[in-house]
């Protein structure tokens, strides 16, 4: 196809090492799954680590494949976990034997840190945070005092993710794309990433509206099913007998291992 449109193994060379990469969807809904197992295919081997940071508003399925795997060496979500599957085993592992770096965050300051980015400062004052142990816990969040008003402001600093992936319903070839109700912040992360890949369950000529826009996109792959087992509504549910099969299976970095041969 023309356009922006490339295969899976080329999108993935866009996620180079050392970067930050944010995943869109919200929680096990509309998750770039396929994009992740094909990164762990390709960086799953030893002596090639990614260490990426990996931002997500909150972090599911495939963010804990992705810590499992290795190619994580900080998370910043403000929730990481299976909603009522209980928690994400191999986050709970790297966090708890301190494999993994945790940068505490929160709607707020993930959401202004965006909101920052898009209109090209370096922060974005709020009342978020005050009165909370949070500014002991991220130093490099400050306060300061607003010169008008004379109240004291937290100034949450911008955030721009060097790749986003954002799986849509439908994109056209040039990078136009609809992602359904459940938005989360993946309109913001396609307009603050320097990169933005778009995994589609179908790629069709042209669309009558579109809640991402060819500007900000730089790829878009074809991924049917793309999303599964989170769901992507309308077009699949959750697949709930795969998820709990993951939890059911995995507890430690042996067990993980071998989840990965069967599935990955």
């Amino acid at each position: 196809m023309p356009g922006k449109v490339i295969t899976m193994q080329k999108a993935i060379e866009l996620v180079e090492p050392g970067c930050m990469l944010a995943l869109g969807g919200m929680t096990l809904y509309r998750r770039p799954v396929a994009f992740v197992k094909v990164l762990i295919q390709r960086h799953h081997l030893p002596g090639k680590p990614l260490d990426l940071t990996l931002l997500a508003f909150t972090a599911g399925y495939e963010s804990d494949l992705l810590v499992g795997s290795g190619l994580v060496s900080k998370v910043r979500t403000c929730y990481f976990g299976l909603e009522i599957f209980g928690f994400a085993p191999m986050f709970t592992e790297f966090s708890n034997n301190g494999l993994i770096d945790i940068i505490e965050e929160t709607e707020t300051s993930i959401s202004m840190g965006l909101r920052a980015q898009m209109a090209s400062v370096g922060f974005m004052p709020g009342l978020g945070w005050l009165g909370t142990d949070l500014l002991r816990l991220r130093p490099d969040v400050r306060t300061i005092i607003d010169p008008y008003s004379g109240e004291e402001l937290v100034a949450f600093p911008s955030i721009q993710p060097d790749v986003a992936v954002i799986h849509a319903l439908k994109a056209d070839q040039d990078g136009n794309a609809q992602i359904g109700d459940n938005k989360g912040v993946d309109i913001e992360l396609s307009l603050t990433a320097r990169k933005v890949i778009i995994t589609a369950e179908e790629i069709v000529p042209e669309l009558s509206k579109a809640d991402l826009v060819s500007p900000c996109v730089h790829a878009v792959v074809l991924a049917p099913k793309g999303a599964a087992p989170t769901s992507c509504h309308p077009i699949y549910p959750l697949d709930a007998e795969a998820i709990l099969e993951y939890t059911e299976q995995v507890s430690d970095q042996v067990s993980f291992e071998a989840y990965l041969s069967r599935h990955i």
